[in-house]
């Protein structure tokens, strides 16, 4: 037998470990030699009060792990290994002994035990060291034996792991797993150990194809993991997702801009696109803006009444959606869109006076005296057309005031009846003098007025009769 120390060389401490982050490095290292080795799963046992033991069954740990360098095998393999920093065991190891939690760790290779001992040469500066016993033993894979571990740390520690969750993986991609969000919050793993949480997130996730940018970006202490380390990687998740789940839950979120209580993935705009874009496809959708909403209710009130689903959006997000459609991606509905189908369904076929029935041209020879009723300016009303269609895509279009015609369009089914015709004619006759569109304030204004206007020449007249 033979007894050597092994100075860990720990100059900066991680203060702000506590033992549970001390745990998740054996966990994550046992772990990450089962993967490589291919080997039976780790234990995690307890063995007594305060006694744990956390084992796996590799190759054994060697003195060399004990060193500060990156592992190669780690660092360079396509496996989802969590491994990446090389201090990790000795991070565990300081943690451990400054809390007063004693290790004893075996492998076929030898014992290990940590010691403060005195620096080589310098009596007055004591340091950890690890005391090595290289007699070998009989035993597959490392052992390490915890004393002072509570029941809590362990499960804190194995509740950083995405392995021994209850989390529900929603959809595998090339780059992660995307995760049914917890009641509670979401989280994001890299690798399978928890990187950080989520309040607001739509899904949680665990990132297994790291860009090297993003190893760069990884912290030591692997703890409170900035979102842009990992930002990009959750993009490419839900931009490679093709599960029906996932893409209901985004198509979801898209109307509920307006009520505030949108997911933060939705704030990245190319994520809130494709949202758009599956929305698109799966239901009659108008895009609007605040703006246009306020501006042109009519064109709106249009796009519901054909059926639309109008949906609020921001400037930058119509911006976003025209250049979509502009580098030939999917072209959106939005408003200036549907105005111009809305515009295409206009087909008139249009009936000249003298081919009308007895009735129809009873009817309509009323036109004249409806205006004057209702004190419509007969210039600016413009000419009134009698048409067999109006609207291709609609049967209910009853009239329209056609800018492009200057005059009133009435579909001729309206003038069998002298009451449909009447309401139609000044209903239209209205636009015609005002240009106001329907559903706003100002129409209903007018529309009152005529109505007004109406009642009281009816009393007028009734009351002029009855004298």
């Amino acid at each position: 037998m033979t007894t050597k120390v092994f100075d860990l060389n720990i100059e900066e401490v991680l203060d702000n470990w506590d033992v549970e982050h001390a745990l998740r490095e054996l966990i994550a290292n046992a772990l990450d030699e089962q993967i490589l080795s291919k080997t039976e799963d780790i234990e995690i046992v307890k063995v007594g009060e305060g006694s744990w033991r956390i084992r796996d069954f590799g190759r054994g740990l060697r003195i060399e792990h004990f060193t500060q360098n990156e592992d190669e095998e780690k660092r360079t393999t396509e496996l989802p290994v969590v491994g990446k920093f090389g201090v990790g065991l000795k991070d565990a190891l300081a943690t451990f002994h400054r809390r007063g939690v004693a290790v004893k760790i075996r492998s076929p290779h030898g014992r290990f035990t940590l010691s403060e001992i005195a620096k080589h040469g310098f009596d007055d500066i004591v340091t950890l060291h690890v005391a090595y016993d290289d007699t070998p033993v009989e035993m597959i894979g490392s052992e390490f034996q915890l004393e002072g571990v509570t029941d809590e740390q362990i499960e804190r520690a194995r509740s950083l792991f995405l392995r021994f969750s209850d989390d529900k993986v929603i959809e595998n991609t090339r780059f992660g797993e995307i995760i049914e969000r917890r009641a509670t919050g979401a989280r994001v793993y890299i690798r399978g150990v928890l990187a950080n949480e989520e309040e607001n997130f739509l899904f949680s996730y665990n990132v297994t194809d790291l860009t090297e940018s993003m190893q760069k970006r990884l912290n030591r202490e692997r703890l409170n993991v900035g979102r842009s380390t990992y930002t990009d990687r959750i993009k490419a998740m839900l931009k490679s997702a093709t599960s029906e789940a996932v893409k209901e839950q985004l198509i979801d979120q898209v109307n509920r801009r307006r009520s505030g209580d949108q997911r933060d993935e939705l704030g990245w705009i190319d994520i809130n696109q494709q949202a758009m874009n599956l929305l698109a496809e799966t239901r009659q959708v108008t895009y609007v803006t605040e703006d246009e909403l306020q501006a042109v209710p009519d064109l709106i009130g249009h796009a519901r009444r054909d059926g639309q689903e109008v949906v609020v959006i921001s400037e930058r997000q119509l911006e976003k959606t025209r250049a979509q459609a502009a580098t030939g991606g999917p072209q959106l509905r939005t408003l200036e869109v549907f105005a111009r189908e809305f515009n295409e369904t206009f087909q008139y076929q249009f009936v000249e006076p003298e081919v009308l029935s007895m009735q129809e041209t009873a009817v309509f020879a009323h036109t004249q005296a409806l205006l004057d009723l209702g004190r419509i300016d007969k210039i600016k009303a413009g000419d009134v057309r009698i048409s067999e269609t109006i609207q291709i895509t609609s049967s209910n279009t009853q009239g329209v005031w056609d800018h492009r015609l200057q005059a009133i369009v009435i579909k001729r089914s309206c003038i069998n009846d002298l009451t449909e015709y009447a309401g139609t004619l000044l209903h239209e006759a209205i636009h015609a003098t005002t240009d106001l569109p329907d559903v706003s304030r100002a129409f209903e204004t007018e529309l009152t007025n005529m109505i007004g206007r109406l009642a009281a020449a009816m009393i007028h007249l009734q009351e002029k009769n009855d004298g």
